[in-house]
C-alpha cells in the first residue's frame, strides 16, 4: 500500500513525537560512540529523547506519511524567503516502515513544497556517522549533492599547542 503524505494534523503529534525517538534511537547511539570520551555528546544531549520531542514539535512545515491509518514517518521544512533557500531540518521514518520508499517520497514532498514557495535551492544536513548513513542514501537518491563540512567540537577548557 502506498502512503498518503499530507500536513501534519493535531493530533498526529503524539505519534510523531514517539515515531522520532524509534527512529532516531541509532542515530544518536552512533553519535553517542562517535563522541566518546569527549564530554560533548553528554553536553548537547544528557537526555536525548525529551530534547529530540521538543525540537520535532516546534514550528516548521510538517508533514505526515500515513500508512494503514499509522503515521509512518514526518518530515519537516522551513523556507527563508530573502535567501529562496529551502531546507528540510528533519526527516524520520518509523522502523516498521523503513526501506520501503516513505523517506524519499516525504523528501520528494517536501522538496516539491519548497518548490512552491519560490525556493530556488533546497539543503538537508545530516551527520557523517553510520547512524545517519541511511538517510545519506536517501538525499542522494533524491538528488541532493553531498558538500563535506567537518565541524569539530571540544569540552572546554582546551588545553594543548595552537
Amino acid at each position: 500500500m502506498t502512503p498518503t503524505i499530507r500536513t501534519l494534523h493535531d493530533d498526529d503529534l503524539p505519534a510523531v513525537l514517539d515515531l522520532a525517538v524509534r527512529a532516531w534511537a541509532p542515530v544518536f547511539a552512533s553519535m553517542r560512540d562517535v563522541l566518546a570520551g569527549s564530554g560533548v555528546y553528554e553536553h548537547f544531549f544528557p537526555e536525548w529523547e525529551p530534547v529530540q520531542r521538543r525540537a520535532v514539535a516546534t514550528g516548521h512545515d510538517v508533514a505526515v506519511a500515513v500508512d494503514g491509518g499509522r503515521v509512518a514517518g514526518f518530515v519537516a521544512a522551513r523556507a527563508d524567503e530573502a535567501e529562496r533557500l529551502g531546507e528540510i531540518v528533519m526527516l524520520a521514518v518509523d522502523p516498521e516502515f523503513q526501506r520501503r520508499g516513505i523517506g524519499g517520497a516525504l523528501t520528494r514532498y517536501a522538496a516539491d513544497g519548497l518548490a512552491a514557495r519560490g525556493m530556488a535551492v533546497a539543503m538537508v544536513e545530516t551527520g557523517g556517522d553510520v547512524g545517519h548513513a541511511p538517510a545519506r542514501r536517501t538525499y542522494e537518491r533524491a538528488g541532493f549533492t553531498p558538500m563535506p563540512v567537518v565541524r569539530f567540537f571540544a569540552t572546554l577548557p582546551i588545553t594543548g599547542d595552537s
